[in-house]
C-alpha cells in the first residue's frame, strides 16, 4: 500500500474485462508503478453504470444499514463511487472519502462541490495510515485488502479510528471469480478472516450476494 491507488491494467485484457477490473480498481491502492491521475478520465471507467450491475452498491449499502447521523470512512474511495451513495444514506452524517492519489483527493472534493453533498469529505490518506480526523462508526474497504503491506500492524492500528461498536467491511474478488485482478494477487476470504483475528477482529457477518467478490464485516473482539 506504499504507491498510488489503484491497480495496472493488463494490456492483455479484453475490454470488457479491462473495465470491469478498473472500475474495481477505483478503490484499491497497489504495489506496481502507475499513475492514476487524471481522475477526470478515469471515473469514465470507475462510475461506469455497468459496474452496478456486479458491484451491486444499493444492496450493499443496505446490508451494511448505517444509521442516518453515521460517520463512515471509504478508504481507498477513488472517484467516490461508494462515498457519495452512502451520503444520500446518512443525511445527517459524514462520508469521508480517503485516497492515497492527489488526482482522486482533489475530484472527489470537486465532485462533492459540484454535487452539493456537503457531508461528503475527501481525506488525502497516507499509506499504513488513513488520516481520519474522527472515528467512524463503519469503515468501508472496497478491492483494497489484498493490496495493504504489513496488514497485521495496519489493523491494529485501525481499531483506534473505530467508534465503540464500529464495523469494518471488506469486499474484494474471490479466488474463483472469472473478473478481477490476477488470481495471484488475490486472498481468499479464510485467510481475510484468519488475519482479522489476529489483529484483534471477530467476523459478524458474512454476505453472499455479490457475484465476483466476498463481502466480509468485521467488529473489534
Amino acid at each position: 500500500m506504499k504507491r498510488a491507488l489503484l491497480l495496472s491494467l493488463s494490456l492483455s485484457l479484453s475490454a470488457g474485462t479491462a473495465v470491469l477490473a478498473a472500475s474495481a480498481a477505483a478503490q484499491s491502492p497497489h504495489t506496481h508503478q502507475h499513475s492514476f491521475s487524471g481522475a477526470e478520465q478515469w471515473a469514465h471507467v470507475f462510475d461506469d453504470p455497468k459496474r452496478d450491475a456486479w458491484q451491486k452498491p444499493h444492496e450493499v449499502i443496505q446490508a451494511l444499514a448505517p444509521r442516518p447521523d453515521a460517520v463512515i470512512a471509504d478508504i481507498g474511495s477513488g472517484t467516490g463511487y461508494f462515498a457519495v451513495r452512502f451520503a444520500n444514506m446518512v443525511p445527517k452524517g459524514r462520508v469521508y472519502g480517503v485516497d492515497i492519489e492527489p488526482d482522486m483527493v482533489k475530484y472527489l472534493a470537486e465532485r462533492a462541490k459540484r454535487e452539493k453533498r456537503d457531508n461528503v469529505l475527501a481525506i488525502a490518506g497516507a499509506p499504513g495510515d488513513p488520516r481520519l480526523p474522527e472515528k467512524a462508526d463503519l469503515i468501508l474497504m472496497v478491492d483494497v485488502f489484498h493490496h495493504i503491506e504489513d496488514r497485521a500492524s495496519y489493523f491494529r492500528k485501525l481499531r483506534a479510528s473505530l467508534k465503540p461498536g464500529g464495523r469494518v467491511a471488506i469486499i474484494d474478488f474471490r479466488i474463483d471469480s472469472p473478473e478481477g485482478p490476477p488470481k495471484a494477487a488475490r486472498i481468499a476470504p479464510g485467510r481475510v478472516i484468519a488475519e482479522l483475528k489476529g489483529a484483534g477482529y471477530t467476523l459478524a457477518r458474512e454476505h453472499r450476494f455479490l457475484p465476483n467478490q466476498y463481502f466480509l464485516v468485521f467488529r473489534p473482539a
